[in-house]
């Protein structure tokens, strides 16, 4: 039996061989994606995507997928919405094989049924438009007409110049030969042409300069606006258009305006010079225009009736597409017996999981009524597994930060355990405010309240990843309750349940500078005194207990983060990295940095004022012990100096254990296993699959009759290179130099817990005092509660954006910093591989419908 999985390490894989029937081949792999436990590895790599087996029918889903997308398009384009996928997210089973070949062929005929009302349609809308604007045509251009014919005269001293003969044409015809002015005429008659249309508002001038430029003025224009908007049918977007005449002499200058005209994508339309016959044209249009728009309403309304009917279920139509298509492409990694008819996968799964997944292929044997079994054969490998960390709705979002730094390598410590509570703790030492912790654990508390409500809900990308990370909300937000409380804040203000242990002088002169002493047989019994909010020198007392508290926490969290560093060479039998890396890395670090923080706590524990001493600066100490060995300017405790010898000694000493154990040690093992005929580590070596398991693999196998292990495929052996002394050894002094440094500068990187909380304090207090702290000062208590309500908004409102959500981003980064770089770097390899199984639920998760 496997070890129970556990967040400590990933949980143990098999590498298993299926033998599985062809005819419930489909079957399978659909249960198995339900089960989402099982990553297949593609048995045919050298082959494309055209020429493998089941390519066929992917290409038809594809037709069928383009369907629903198209039905999905028309649905959004008429508003009509679609039923919510989580609705059938409980009730969706595997389809059969007829049930696909019915969807498709239901989806071809509804394509050409809703193509077919869609044309329609836009042809009558495209009709209904050309009408309207004909319409408009002929009112406009028929009013102008009407002028053109009464004030000719008007026209004439309108264009009454030497680059207008067009117009002098229109007078000599429209005067009698002694000069008087004849009865109407027609432009007809006077041989003048005229073109009508309609053109884009916004290309009016460039038209009108085209126009004039080319003719030289021979031309008489007239344009006016059409107050409506009218909508393109194409792209559903209003545009804005104008109504324009032109009269021009001669018919190759009217085909020189038409085509002018036309390429502007003005749309030009028929117009009659005759009043009455122009009557009759609206007449006709008007007509034309009720007939359309009746048919037109009947169109949609039959349209908008198909896609209602299709919206109820289109949502699991595009599900069950997806599923069906995705296990189409799984079966294409299949290899095919074509002597047994049998298809041969190879998947990775873990350990603890096969029964399940025998009792789920054993399920789909009985359902199909097979009399031949689907064979699982565990098979063994030297190839590295995938790294799988089972989790949960609440360790997810932890193990998401330490995946998104570097996969755990398989069976190695994880670092998403210890995360769960130095996360949000080392958050809450930058954050800590009682009252800030308590608002950010409330909005988690309702996000895990309404957490299924929220999971249907389709949240923007913000809200999203505060979702997604709502139970390391929680957690942080305890947390800075919890250091609220031990660095008496609240708001940037105290709590003042204890009594303080500080007492003042009973004679206070006004201006008179005064110091608290301390009372006898009383401490404070739990965090900060009070009393330290109100003194002048509290930024000096609580900047100095932070930076050492920073310091300590430091030393503990990289101290226990190199401690896995051993538990790591002892799972993967590594005696030389316990030897060559780990003992001397911990004796260097534990000398110099394991001092300091016992210096501290011996400082915090001695009575300086019963000593009569000044205490000892320790930063100081430190670089003395450096620079100075052996001399000490400010002693700590007796046999300072010799302590501090030792240790440095004890430091240096591991620098060289560090940079030549492992290099040599490893050569001299290369050697030795050459000297005794051993393969190298370069050397390739197969392990069949066919080779008998520790439960008898072979022996199942053999069960069914002749062998049935056809594939002759190396199972993914690792690869490794040959012995280098050279880059072995360039790899471990680069290791050496790096630690050494990093001892330092990561120490020092924890003072920004000092720092964040120190940002954080003082900008809240800043805050109170600016906004509603001032409002309590008024003397008039009316004035009072007005601006205590009227500030109370800005001071929440400001206390919610900056502190909560800049500074608690801020706090959260510098914390996810000091995990990846500081903690992780003292053991984590990272250089897993991602287990990614054949799931329906990561697949929908991943490439929603909705």
């Amino acid at each position: 039996m496997a070890p129970r999985d556990t967040l400590f390490r990933s949980s143990e894989m098999s590498l298993t061989q299926l033998y599985i029937a062809n005819e419930i081949g489909r079957e399978v792999v659909s249960a198995l994606g339900e089960l989402g436990q099982v990553q297949f590895r593609d048995l045919n790599p050298d082959t494309n995507a055209f020429q493998r087996t089941f390519t066929k029918e992917i290409r038809r889903l594809d037709n069928v997928e383009r369907q629903l997308r198209y039905f999905h398009a028309q649905m959004d384009k008429a508003s009509i919405p679609m039923r919510s996928s989580s609705e059938f997210s409980d009730t969706l089973a595997a389809p059969l094989a007829s049930e696909i070949d019915e969807l498709a062929e239901r989806s071809e005929s509804l394509e050409q049924r809703i193509a077919s009302l869609n044309d329609s349609y836009e042809t009558l809308k495209k009709r209904e438009v050309e009408l309207t604007e004909w319409r408009w045509v002929l009112r406009e251009a028929g009013g102008f007409f009407d002028r053109a014919h009464s004030h000719t005269e008007e026209i004439r001293q309108s264009f009454d110049n030497d680059e207008a003969p067009l117009l002098r044409d229109v007078e000599q015809q429209s005067r009698g030969p002694n000069g008087d002015a004849q009865g109407q005429q027609s432009f007809l008659e006077m041989n003048i042409g005229f073109v009508a249309g309609v053109i884009p508002r916004d290309r009016i001038g460039a038209f009108e300069r085209i126009l004039w430029r080319t003719l030289r003025g021979n031309l008489y224009m007239n344009q006016s606006e059409i107050p409506e908007a009218i909508i393109d049918p194409t792209t559903n977007e209003e545009s804005h258009k104008n109504v324009f005449v032109i009269f021009a002499h001669g018919k190759s200058i009217i085909a020189k305006i038409r085509k002018i005209s036309e390429s502007l994508g003005a749309s030009l339309y028929n117009v009659d010079e005759n009043s009455e016959l122009r009557r009759d044209q609206i007449h006709e249009v008007n007509t034309r225009l009720g007939d359309v728009g009746n048919v037109l309403r009947n169109t949609k309304n039959t349209l908008d009736a198909e896609l209602t009917q299709i919206a109820r279920s289109l949502a699991a139509w595009m599900i069950i597409v997806k599923k069906e298509k995705a296990v189409y492409d799984t079966l294409n990694k299949f290899s095919y017996d074509q002597a047994r008819k049998t298809l041969i996968a190879e998947a990775w799964c873990p350990t603890n999981s096969l029964g399940l997944i025998k009792s789920t292929l054993q399920d789909v044997n009985d359902r199909a009524g097979l009399s031949v079994p689907t064979i699982v054969n565990q098979i063994r490998t030297n190839k590295t597994p995938p790294t799988y960390m089972r989790t949960n709705k609440f360790t997810q979002a932890f193990q998401t930060i330490v995946d998104a730094y570097g996969i755990s390598k398989y069976s190695e410590a994880n670092p998403g355990l210890y995360t769960i509570v130095t996360f949000p703790f080392l958050f809450a030492v930058m954050f800590g405010d009682f009252g800030h912790g308590a608002l950010m654990t409330m909005a988690a508390a309702a996000m895990i309240f309404w957490e299924r409500k929220l999971a249907k809900t389709k949240l923007d990308e913000l809200t999203y990843m505060a979702f997604y990370g709502r139970y390391i909300m929680l957690m942080m937000g305890l947390f800075s309750m919890y250091t609220g409380l031990l660095y008496n804040d609240i708001f940037s203000k105290s709590f003042t349940v204890f009594p303080s242990q500080w007492q003042w002088p009973d004679d206070i002169k006004q201006g008179q500078t005064v110091e608290a002493s301390l009372k006898t047989g009383y401490r404070f019994p739990f965090g900060l005194d009070w009393n330290w909010h109100e003194a002048e020198n509290s930024l000096l007392f609580t900047n100095s207990l932070k930076m050492k508290m920073s310091i300590c926490l430091g030393w503990a969290h990289m101290t226990y983060a190199l401690c896995l560093q051993y538990v790591n060479a002892r799972h993967f039998k590594s005696k030389v990295d316990v030897i060559g890396n780990f003992i001397p890395g911990m004796i260097f670090f534990q000398s110099i940095f394991g001092y300091l923080v016992l210096t501290i706590i011996y400082k915090w524990s001695v009575d300086w004022n019963a000593r009569g001493q000044s205490p000892p600066g320790l930063l100081n100490m430190l670089i003395f012990m450096f620079l100075s060995p052996g001399t000490v300017e400010e002693q700590l405790y007796p046999g300072q100096a010799s302590v501090q010898v030792l240790l440095l000694l004890l430091a240096v000493i591991q620098v060289p254990i560090m940079l030549f154990f492992k290099p040599f040690y490893l050569r001299w093992e290369h050697n030795r296993a050459r000297a005794l005929g051993y393969r190298g580590l370069g050397e390739p070596s197969r392990i069949s699959a066919l080779e008998d398991d520790a439960d008898g693999g072979r022996d199942s196998m053999a069960s069914d009759g002749e062998g049935v292990a056809m594939i002759a495929q190396d199972l993914g052996d690792e690869e490794h290179e040959e012995f280098d002394f050279g880059e072995i050894m360039i790899h471990q002094v680069i290791h050496t130099i790096e630690f050494c440094l990093n001892c330092i500068s990561h120490t020092a990187s924890y003072l920004r817990l000092w720092a964040l909380s120190l940002a954080h304090q003082q900008l809240s207090i800043v805050l109170w005092d600016m906004t509603i702290g001032g409002a309590f000062e008024q003397e008039s208590s009316t004035m009072r509660v007005i601006m205590i309500v009227v500030t109370f908004y800005l001071w929440f409102t400001l206390t919610i954006a900056i502190l909560c959500v800049m500074e608690g981003t801020s706090a959260m980064l510098h914390s996810l910093r000091l995990h990846w770089v500081e903690a992780m770097s003292k053991h984590f390899m990272g250089d897993g591989i991602p287990f990614t199984p054949f799931s329906f639920q990561t697949l929908l998760e991943e490439d929603p419908v909705d």
